[in-house]
């Protein structure tokens, strides 16, 4: 893969040179190649001019004239008064005994804190707070489900007892058509009864009628008109209607019978938010102990980079959310954590084998000895564990006032180098394998400061140590007896690195961030770069953390996911 292919490259700022820029001159405030560089340095006028790396270069500040000297440029910062001074006002009497600070290097600090609390946000604070949209979202599809379901449960009630009322309902009229069958049929009787006495008074009053006439006066005397008297009329009763009561219930009557909504009185449960993975991740270097023998100078000989990487398989490391760092064990046995203080120890498959709680969080904090051993870093104790053979955890190194960040084994004589800081120093300490002391690396020949956060470290087969450092956004290299070798700044705006590692052919190997894409790198023994390894193309989106194993494959560890994705990039 050619390196221009995901590269932007800064042009040197000399006139008709076409050279890619790799270093800044402070005082010109201008862009040099390696080879202007060298000319610069040279030249009578211009060789006691700073000229720095690229990336570590100061930036060109505005001009601002002193309001006591207006002669003079305002550079100087008395920290008591915090206030811009120019170089005189230093020695004036209400200044005396006052630190003062250049404010180019005030600059630096807070661009270092903006490109810091950039990462912050662009890494963590932006992705989970949309996240958390997200879950607000997929909560709110959750509540639109579950009134739905209550909406449809509220008109089944409802439905259900409108089916009751009906069925009440036709019972009652039924009832009400037979209560009036019945008196009808009463009154019908009755009518009729009064139609048969209406009919014999009808024939009574006609045989009277008929003994009127004179003719029929002997009748008068007879005994059947003796007999003939009127009958009473007949007694009925009158019917007694039906009463109608009504029904007595309220709204809260019928609100009862069709249930109630309600919310349960219990705390609602608090968003989980994921604790910030600043600068993450580690990776440990090629597996066994590095053997000076004839076999693995055989196999180093026969082995190249290759043009392309391969997916040779992928597994999936328990109980962790993602894969932050990974120490390879023997019996290719191997350790993995996460940023919860979860370090868990599985086999190539994947299966767990054992588990231990501790308070390491995104750095590379194990490592395995030589001898076997897991030691672990407690920064919060500022001391180096070891866990032995029965599981146990014992205290193996005291790291006095300097909390321990990262560490690696020696596969070469066993050492123990260790990352540490303390407030705003940091330095690499080398202990031989019983746990003594035996070098501190902390700056280079022109006494300047190498560190500023080694998070991650590892060795090299040639005795090189070789430290990815957050906050000085570069990858620093120093040789066994700790003088400062290069100085890796990348070839991109804005370099993060994380994870590193090396292997047979003493290439080193890194992951890093540019704040938009998280690749893998590759470079030789003496920095040059030499090929982008994996990027998001490669579907590797959030590599942290690298080893390579006894077959010189490639393990990759992302901070997003649990699986490890193994990669054959040797031939």
């Amino acid at each position: 893969m050619e390196a221009s292919t995901a590269q932007y490259v800064l042009e040197c700022g000399t006139e008709d040179c076409e050279n890619n820029c790799q270093f800044y001159c402070n005082h010109c405030h201008r862009e040099l190649c390696e080879q202007c560089k060298d000319e610069h340095q040279k030249s009578p006028d211009t060789k006691s001019h700073e000229v720095v790396p690229f990336l570590q270069h100061k930036r060109l500040l505005p001009v601002d004239k002193c309001k006591l000297h207006p002669t003079r440029n305002a550079d100087i910062l008395c920290n008591e008064c915090n206030i811009p001074l120019c170089s005189k006002c230093t020695t004036m009497e209400e200044h005396f005994g006052h630190k003062f600070v250049d404010m180019e290097d005030i600059d630096a600090e807070k661009l270092a804190f903006c490109l810091e609390e950039i990462s912050k946000i662009q890494e963590y604070f932006l992705p989970t707070s949309k996240e958390l949209k997200t879950e607000t979202d997929e909560d709110g599809k959750e509540v639109k489900k579950t009134m739905d379901g209550i909406r449809n449960s509220i008109k089944a009630e409802a439905k259900s007892l409108k089916d009751l009322v009906d069925k009440v309902t036709s019972d009652k009229l039924e009832q009400a058509n037979t209560i009036e069958k019945s008196l009808l049929k009463v009154l019908k009787q009755q009518e009729k009864t009064y139609d048969d006495y209406n009919k014999y008074l009808e024939k009574l009053l006609k045989e009277f009628h008929g003994y009127l006439p004179l003719s029929n006066f002997k009748v008068l005397l007879s005994a059947k008109f003796e007999n003939s008297k009127i009958q009473s009329i007949p007694e009925t009763t009158k019917p007694v209607p039906p009463v109608f009561t009504a029904g007595q219930f309220t709204y809260d009557d019928v609100s009862k019978l069709l249930g109630k909504i309600g919310v349960p009185n219990i705390k609602p449960d608090k968003r989980k938010i994921q604790p910030m993975a600043t600068p993450s991740t580690q990776l440990k270097p090629t597996g066994k102990e590095m053997k000076q023998d004839k076999e693995k100078s055989d196999v180093k000989q026969t082995l190249s980079l290759s043009s392309s990487i391969t997916k040779v398989r992928e597994y999936k490391v328990p109980v962790v959310d993602g894969v932050y760092h990974i120490s390879l064990g023997k019996s290719g046995r191997l350790w993995a954590s996460d940023d919860s203080g979860n370090l868990v120890q599985i086999d190539l498959q994947g299966n767990q084998l054992q588990k231990i709680r501790t308070n390491g969080r995104y750095q590379g904090y194990h490592t395995v000895t030589q001898d076997g051993y897991l030691i672990f870093t407690d920064k919060e104790n500022k001391v180096i564990n070891r866990i032995q053979q029965d599981n146990t955890v014992t205290e193996f190194i005291k790291t006095g006032d300097w909390e321990p960040i990262s560490i690696h084994s020696s596969h070469i004589n066993g050492d123990i180098l260790v990352g540490m800081i303390k407030d705003r120093e940091a330095k690499v300490t080398k202990y031989n394998k019983t746990g003594k002391e035996i070098q501190n690396i902390q700056r280079d020949n022109k006494e300047q400061e190498l560190y500023k956060y080694p998070h991650y470290i590892t060795e090299n087969i040639n005795g090189d140590i070789c430290t990815s450092d957050y906050i000085k956004h570069v990858v620093v290299v120093v040789n066994k007896s700790g003088q400062h070798r290069f100085s890796y700044i990348g070839q991109e705006f804005l370099f993060y690195p994380f994870g590193i590692c090396t292997d047979l052919l003493s290439h080193i190997i890194v992951c890093f961030s540019n704040l938009m894409n998280n690749k893998v790198l590759i470079l030789n023994q003496d920095g040059q770069f030499l090929s982008l390894l994996l990027a998001p193309q490669q579907g590797i989106t959030n590599p942290r953390c690298l080893c390579v194993d006894d077959e010189n494959n490639l393990h990759v560890g992302q901070w997003k996911t649990n699986t490890v994705t193994v990669y054959k990039y040797l031939q």
